[in-house]
């Protein structure tokens, strides 16, 4: 990383229908919405908070927002 460079904070939004209200199964994984990949939390938001309102109909249906540098660096160093 140069000098001032911020550090890269990777984030993936994606989603899908639930099998039911109350679990994180998806009904089919074959149908995910992968959004995008966001180069820090804010963003990822911003699509995040468009994707569940677009889909707010469909109960079951649900977007999440995964820290990936969290999954690539899990010291957090």
């Amino acid at each position: 990383m140069t000098d001032g460079a911020q550090k890269q904070l990777p984030h993936l939004v994606f989603g899908g229908e639930l099998v039911s209200l109350d679990s994180n199964e998806f009904r089919d994984l074959s149908k995910l919405d992968i959004v995008g990949i966001f180069p820090n939390y804010a963003s990822a938001h911003v699509a995040w908070k468009a994707k569940a309102q677009s889909t707010v109909d469909n109960a079951h249906m649900r977007y999440f927002v995964v820290h990936l540098h969290r999954l690539l660096d899990p010291t957090g160093s």
